[in-house]
């Protein structure tokens, strides 16, 4: 299994790891089939909606890990709205691409951001 140089440097150095104190957003995703849990923490501005910092904690293989800490970076920044748009391909893309087998069940980052994003918008509507 081939992982690409920038799949192992977000591995071997993560961006963004470990719990955000001051959340106001987060959630849990987890892989039965392999074991990977990937929990989300996000700091939100309450005007504006803008991630203005994410982090995360990530129990799993390498895959796993580089995915979170490449969503966390690309998240960074962005509205609620255009976090919403971002999908499980386009972090793959980012990093160069991922085994096949490890596409679905290791790539759970951007689902845990889309979970966490929608129960902050359920808890905080829009006035």
């Amino acid at each position: 299994m081939e992982y690409t140089e920038k799949v192992m440097e977000h591995f071997l150095t993560p961006k963004n790891v470990g719990r955000l104190d001051d959340a106001n957003a987060e959630a849990e995703i987890g892989n039965p089939a392999c074991g990977d849990i990937i929990k989300l923490y996000l700091k939100l501005n309450e005007e504006t909606g803008i991630i203005e910092d994410i982090s995360f904690q990530t129990f799993g293989c390498g895959a796993a890990i580089a995915t979170s800490s490449m969503t966390t970076e690309m998240a960074k920044g962005l509205t609620i709205e255009e976090a919403l748009e971002l999908t499980r391909e386009q972090v793959a893309d980012e990093l160069g691409g991922l085994p096949a087998n490890k596409m679905h069940c290791s790539n759970m980052a951007a689902d845990a951001l889309h979970k966490a994003l929608k129960e902050y918008q359920e808890k905080h509507p829009k006035k």
